[in-house]
């Protein structure tokens, strides 16, 4: 939800709430990246893991964080640059960044 006001200055001032741009990667992609939190956090099979699961809530300290991410970067056969993976704090940040990263190497 987005709103529009006008301050005194005679210039619109906009407020958001909880306003999000998401790139949603494709469901198998999210799928393989849960597998893989799973796996590298010896998560047991029967968690449940969704989109907006967090690392740190699932016990990940940030090591954890860097063994998912080379997980993911062997699994898809991309290079995430250490600057993004310390922005990767979800399993659909992971996602989204992911597919943008597979689609720049078939563009390339």
């Amino acid at each position: 939800m987005v709103t529009v006001g006008w301050t005194k200055s005679g210039f619109p001032s906009l407020r958001t709430s909880r306003f999000r741009v998401s790139c949603s990667a494709k469901p198998e992609t999210v799928q393989k990246v849960c597998e893989i939190v799973k796996k590298q956090l010896a998560l047991p099979a029967e968690s449940e893991l969704t989109p907006e699961s967090k690392f740190a809530a699932l016990g990940a300290d940030s090591l954890d964080t860097v063994e998912i991410v080379m997980s993911l970067e062997e699994e898809f056969g991309i290079s995430v640059e250490e600057e993004s993976s310390q922005n990767i704090t979800t399993v659909q940040e992971a996602a989204d960044l992911i597919e943008k990263l597979v689609q720049k190497k078939s563009e390339a």
